[in-house]
This record gives structure tokens, C-alpha cells and sequence, in this order.
């Protein structure tokens, strides 16, 4: 059974179950957790690695409702246990740091790690995700430069609107100064609930 089917399947079986709980599981190498609310099923992990500035996650979206349903990156937030709140940087805000200021090295790092933790998860199938957004990006562009800018810049998480049955996935980027997110609590809004994660040893 595919990854996306199993969501779509975790998530019918959790709509009749109450309370929603956190679900946690090893994949391709990282440390995924996964909730699922009103058939909206959400799943993050660590990445193990930084960019200059950012603390990263991978984070993917799957609708098993019969709505079509809006997945927001801005909505999403992480709790410190010190009280302090970050909030994601938008994906055009990150997608131009990358082009103009992350070395080639840096790119390539991110890239690959994000592509392992991906890729790893053998049995998961975004219909509307990185793996799209990258072949879409390099399509439209020629040169080398821009290819490495375009695969690199095709991996934030971006708005999208999910139909039933879709599925989406990308990184998202939280401003640490370098350093690691820490423990703390994820929280994200989808369909008119509330997700939330525990992350008591979180990122690298």
C-alpha cells in the first residue's frame, strides 16, 4: 500500500475515533509524527540540516476529506519551551535568499538532504509537491545557474489547494540565526482545526 493511500486510509479509520492522536514513525532514516483531523492528515519531520539562517522541517499535506481544503505554510508556528514563537518564512522570501545569497555548496546540501528524507519514504507519492514543482521549474529555464536556482528554490513549501484525495509536501523554513529549533511544540491550521506536535528533542 502506498504512503498516500495509507493517509487516506489512517484518516478515514481517525474520523470515527476520538480523540485525533499523534502517530510516530521512522522513514527514510527520519523521525516523521503525523495527526490527522476532520480527514486532513499532516506529517512533519527534522531535517537533518541548516541553511545559514533557517532551521528546516519537511512537512507534507494530505486531504482525505471529501473538500477541497487550503494548506497555509503561514499558518504554521513553533512554540519554544522558553516561550519565544517563530513563525516560517514565507516561500518567495526563502526562494530569494537561496538564489542571491546561498552558495552553491549550501544549495546542494539542503537539496539533497531534503531529497533523502523524500525519496527514503519509498512508498509516498505527492500529487502536488516538490517532485512536481522541481521538473515544472526546470522545464521553463536553461542555463545551469538557473536550474540549480530552480531545483533549489523548488522545494519550499508553498499555498496550495488540495482536492480530495491530492497530497502535497515541501520544507518549510523557520529563522533560527544558525541555531536548532530546540524542543518545543508545532502548530499548524488546516480545515478549521488545530494540529499540534511535541518535539522534545527537535532537529540537528
Amino acid at each position: 500500500m502506498s504512503v498516500r493511500r495509507w493517509l487516506l486510509l489512517f484518516a478515514m479509520l481517525t474520523a470515527v475515533c476520538a480523540p485525533a492522536q499523534v502517530i510516530e514513525f521512522e522513514s527514510g532514516g527520519l523521525k516523521y509524527q503525523t495527526l490527522t483531523r476532520r480527514g486532513i492528515t499532516i506529517m512533519y519531520a527534522h531535517l537533518p540540516t541548516r541553511l545559514r539562517q533557517w532551521a528546516i522541517i519537511q512537512l507534507a499535506a494530505s486531504n482525505g476529506s471529501p473538500l477541497e481544503c487550503a494548506i497555509l505554510p503561514d499558518t504554521l508556528e513553533y512554540r519554544r519551551k522558553d516561550g519565544t514563537v517563530l513563525r516560517a518564512d514565507t516561500a518567495n522570501a526563502v526562494v530569494k535568499s537561496l538564489i542571491e545569497r546561498a552558495g552553491r555548496n549550501d544549495v546542494v546540501r539542503v537539496v539533497s538532504a531534503y531529497e533523502l528524507g523524500l525519496y527514503g519514504m519509498q512508498r509516498f507519492k505527492s500529487t502536488n509537491g516538490y517532485e512536481q514543482r522541481r521538473q515544472s521549474a526546470l522545464a521553463e529555464v536553461s542555463s545551469a545557474k538557473l536550474k540549480a536556482a530552480a531545483a533549489a528554490s523548488a522545494i519550499a513549501f508553498v499555498p496550495a489547494k488540495l482536492k480530495p484525495g491530492e497530497s502535497t509536501d515541501g520544507a518549510v523554513f523557520f529563522p533560527t540565526a544558525g541555531k536548532p529549533l530546540g524542543a518545543g511544540r508545532l502548530v499548524m491550521k488546516a480545515a478549521g482545526e488545530i494540529f499540534e506536535f511535541d518535539a522534545e528533542t527537535a532537529g540537528p
